[in-house]
């Protein structure tokens, strides 16, 4: 197995060479282990703990296959706030399944839309609708960061682009195939690469769980998962690595659930109090790390700011802290390398122990008043309705921020 090197921006901690030894077999994380569904001494054999809901899962695995493979997130609101006008130029940054596309197509005439995406499922489904709608979409396959260099091939420049669309973060059809190795539900290899194959060298997230030393990969799951018991976590993989190797997403599902008592394994909860799984974190941290989600978003998001045309509008979708964070200073002109600035309010309810995201959606409202050189808001955070979450669960972490050109 190579040895690779990376490198966690957004965290100031160093990544350094751990020199912790690991415990022995007779230590007490190895007897908790053995407890767990999976024994570091024996081939993973693809079980996983049952949720509390397990029943209304596999219920709605049955019904999978009738479902479309991606459900855009709010539709309406996109629509209503690119304001899109016949004959207008769209940029699609993050075409996905092409939902928002779609939908752009559907209700605006003479419209030409530019599909870009990373994934190369995504590129061929582009392409797909480019024959549907002949002369009206153009697909780029490519990440945020190649745009520069790819999009100039299509005539667009500066001011080109009447509207911009960036959905962040990953598309359910990625999520749904248990080959891809994002879902900790499915067992399939642990890949997580968004790109597949198309840059070879590139690693996976099974490369990050193997190679990294204890005190780098708990540095990965701090900074890009918000993970509170990163030690706990990365002692656990450490120890089971250095027993059999891990390459299945399952695998690494029971190990970090290994790490915690049974009575913590369902004890978390998501935004729809359902149970969430104690790995959930771990696994959007190696996600992000492996795609560099957050420079790429970044880069996706100077992209628009390049090619959007005075008054042109931008709609950006993000799914978790991190993503909307980035897109709020941004839009705000802030130096992302910098500290993010705070009230004395939000500081000082920092101090009394508020979460997060409870400081920044209190103090949204002043925050409009920070306007950048190059962005206005059209308006604060938008978040789906009741009823669309009802509907689509995966909603239910969704930002929508919106912008026009200076």
């Amino acid at each position: 197995m190579p040895i690779y090197r990376f490198m966690v921006t957004p965290c100031k901690w160093t990544l350094g060479l751990c020199k912790d030894v690991i415990p022995d077999h007779g230590s007490r994380m190895f007897r908790r282990c053995r407890r767990k569904l999976w024994h570091p001494l024996r081939p993973y054999t693809g079980s996983v703990p049952s949720s509390p809901d397990s029943e209304l899962k596999n219920s709605e695995m049955s019904t999978q296959s009738e479902r479309p493979l991606h459900t855009p997130v709010m539709v309406k609101e996109v629509l209503q706030f690119l304001d899109i006008k016949p004959g207008q130029v769209v940029l699609d940054l993050t075409f996905g399944a092409g939902g928002h596309l779609k939908a752009i197509l559907q209700s605006v005439p003479d419209v030409m839309v530019v599909a870009a995406d990373r994934d190369p499922t995504a590129f061929q489904m582009a392409q797909r609708l480019a024959e549907e709608y002949p002369g009206q979409v153009k697909p780029v396959l490519g990440r945020f960061s190649e745009l520069n260099n790819l999009l100039p091939k299509l005539g667009l420049g500066p001011g080109g682009v009447d509207a911009a669309l960036l959905d962040a973060g990953c598309s359910s059809m990625q999520m749904d195939s248990a080959e891809r190795g994002f879902s900790l539900s499915k067992d399939g290899p642990l890949d997580m690469r968004m790109d597949r194959d198309r840059y070879p060298d590139m690693p996976c997230a099974a490369d990050v769980v193997n190679a990294l030393d204890q005190q780098a990969l708990a540095s990965v799951l701090a900074a890009y998962g918000e993970e509170r018991h990163t030690r706990k976590i990365a002692a656990a993989i450490a120890q089971a690595r250095s027993v059999y190797p891990i390459g299945r997403t399952l695998q690494l599902a029971s190990i970090v659930a290994g790490a915690f008592p049974a009575s913590a394994l369902y004890a978390r909860r998501d935004r729809l109090q359902r149970p969430s799984h104690v790995a959930t974190k771990t696994f959007q941290a190696l996600r992000i790390f492996v795609n560099n989600e957050l420079n790429e978003l970044h880069a996706g998001l100077h992209v628009a700011q390049t090619l959007l045309r005075p008054k042109g509008r931008l709609c950006v979708l993000t799914f978790h802290s991190l993503e909307d964070r980035l897109t709020k200073r941004f839009l705000r002109g802030e130096d992302l390398a910098a500290p993010p600035r705070r009230s004395i309010r939000q500081r000082a309810k920092a101090q009394h122990g508020l979460e997060r995201e409870e400081q920044e959606e209190e103090n949204e409202e002043g925050e409009r008043g920070r306007e950048s050189t190059h962005w206005v808001s059209l308006k604060k955070v938008i978040k789906p309705c009741e009823e669309e979450v009802q509907e689509n669960p995966r909603a239910r972490s969704a930002k929508l921020r919106t912008a026009v050109r200076r």
